[in-house]
């Protein structure tokens, strides 16, 4: 069901553990609304895939999603033909004395042996929300490919004619900004930059999806995590990797965070050696000293 207004669509967000401020509650509720893609941009680990399943839960629909990749096309986003199904048929029809090549060639491009990809899928699936992960990844003619089905909502298939879904699926496209995305896809999509949360916020964020973790290990992982950001690193972890750190911490035991354990467990919040050893020299006794140990604002 369609929320009745932006506060109503951030309750049920954050029913489904994913918290929002004003400008995201307001950008997912026009996108729902408007059928308009929303387009997120940020930095990996900050929370643009899993807006997508969030809204899937807070909306009851289906998530479809189409992974990104260089070289995509339209037989991986689209559609393709089941073409050991159609050689079946064909021997099978010959084999009936079926000999009339238009009637043959109907039986073989009709809808029983399209295969729906993603972007297809989600058209017919009413109601569904389609993730489009990574749009960056891919290359300018998929793009156009893309900016033609969000501009219409429907596919042509050459053989079957125009396909039209019953209602458009709520889009939401991610970019990590590896490559600027083509101006003309953007203008098409509500826009929203994706930043690390402040403090309190990231906390929240921890406490929300992962209640088993003490306040004070919450706390004191949020701060490393942010002392870790402002350090020249290959890939500076994203909220993913703060959840991924605590709920590590949590699995072995751990009530709260030393230096010891936190040396141990680099590995589960950083992916590259230069990075781990840049951690390792930190004073990290001193810099978990600082995290707060009450309730944040």
């Amino acid at each position: 069901m369609e929320p009745e207004d932006p506060q109503a669509l951030r309750t049920k967000l954050e029913e489904t553990g994913y918290l929002v401020d004003d400008g995201l509650a307001v950008a997912c509720f026009l996108a729902v609304r408007l059928h308009r893609p929303i387009f997120c941009e940020g930095d990996a680990g900050t929370g643009k895939t899993a807006l997508a399943g969030a809204l899937a839960q807070a909306l009851g629909a289906p998530l479809i999603r189409l992974q990104c990749y260089e070289g995509i096309d339209a037989a991986q986003a689209l559609y393709d033909w089941d073409f050991p199904r159609q050689l079946l048929h064909l021997k099978v029809a010959e084999a009936g004395g079926v000999s009339d090549p238009e009637l043959l060639e109907n039986q073989l491009y009709s809808p029983r042996f399209l295969i729906a990809r993603p972007l297809l899928r989600a058209l017919e699936t009413h109601p569904s929300v389609l993730l489009v992960d990574e749009v960056d990844r891919a290359d300018e003619e998929f793009e156009a490919l893309l900016l033609e089905l969000l501009s219409e909502y429907t596919v042509t298939v050459p053989e079957l004619g125009t396909l039209r879904g019953e209602q458009p699926p709520v889009v939401v496209l991610t970019s990590n900004r590896t490559r600027e995305v083509h101006d003309a896809l953007k203008r098409r999509c509500l826009y929203h930059w994706f930043d690390h949360p402040d403090f309190a916020r990231e906390v929240a964020i921890v406490r929300r999806r992962l209640p088993q973790v003490t306040e004070r290990l919450a706390a004191q992982v949020t701060t490393a995590v942010r002392a870790l950001r402002a350090r020249d690193l290959v890939k500076p972890p994203g909220v993913a990797e703060t959840l991924d750190w605590a709920e590590a911490l949590h699995t072995l035991g751990a009530s709260s965070l030393d230096a010891e354990l936190a040396t141990a467990t680099l590995g589960s919040v950083l992916k590259y050696r230069e990075d781990i050893g840049q951690a390792r020299s930190l004073d990290l006794t001193a810099l978990l000293a600082t995290a707060p140990t009450g309730s944040p604002p």
